[in-house]
């Protein structure tokens, strides 16, 4: 693991003309990164998408994951109408689709995501929540499965953003929070437009293959990492707060 951090670290020096230095936010997506919800998300997108009489795949919304809702729900309908949805249009099917979520039950924190925000924690990091996500059964849950670690200020929603992802903008707008360079900073996130916007942002960017995804499809996406669970990911974590002294 050390060597492949090694790399990691190299990678980004020459991405970005400068070396990681000690971080000090980690900047964590929520849907496949805190809760193992993507396969109900996928599950709630092809039943809303059946219910409006648009032609989906479950498995392309790991693909799209990150955009916002309405950045999704627009992509549907230019693809099978051949026009963007209205505004009315959009917040009727997203909340359809957020209640057939619902309903499908509380989906598992992820093994591995406590451990990981409670590193950050204890090493006195900032924990930041960047998601292209506006479920609130999800967001609600925040403060009960990982308490303390998202306060409501170091949270970044599809509400909080003019450009989802892949555009950097959630995650400048997550180091902006806490006042973080990108040279201090880190996200994660599982997802490639996750992925692509982390890196785009200028952060330290760890990709979590939680989902189906080949090897490798995060690193073509801009990850400078590639990790197979969240439970190495804690690891690569207790490593890069180790930097000051050397990993």
């Amino acid at each position: 693991m050390t060597t492949k951090l090694n790399k990691a670290l190299d990678n980004y020096c020459r991405r970005t003309g400068r070396a990681l230095e000690r971080p000090v936010v980690f900047m964590f997506d929520m849907d496949g990164i805190l809760f193992d919800s993507m396969p109900g998300h996928c599950k709630a997108w092809k039943a809303v998408c059946d219910q409006y009489g648009i032609d989906s795949d479950p498995d392309e919304f790991y693909i799209t994951e990150g955009r916002t809702g309405a950045s999704t729900i627009d992509m549907l309908y230019r693809r099978q109408f051949g026009r963007p949805a209205s505004d009315s249009e959009a917040k009727e099917m997203y909340a359809r689709k957020c209640e057939l979520f619902k309903a499908l039950g509380e989906p598992p924190v992820i093994p591995g995501a406590k451990q990981a925000t409670e590193t950050v924690l204890a090493a006195g990091a900032v924990c930041v929540l960047v998601t292209g996500s506006g479920q609130k059964s999800n967001l609600d849950r925040l403060d009960r499965e990982f308490p303390a670690a998202f306060l409501p200020q170091h949270r970044v929603t599809a509400y909080d953003v003019t450009h989802g992802k892949p555009d950097p903008e959630p995650y400048i707008i997550g180091m902006e929070k806490v006042g973080a360079e990108p040279w201090r900073a880190v996200g994660i996130d599982n997802a490639p437009l996750g992925v692509e916007s982390s890196s785009r942002s200028g952060a330290f960017t760890i990709g979590v293959r939680t989902g189906p995804l080949p090897a490798g499809a995060l690193l073509d996406a801009g990850a400078d990492i590639e990790l197979n669970s969240m439970t190495e990911c804690a690891e690569i974590i207790s490593r890069l707060l180790l930097l000051d002294r050397g990993v």
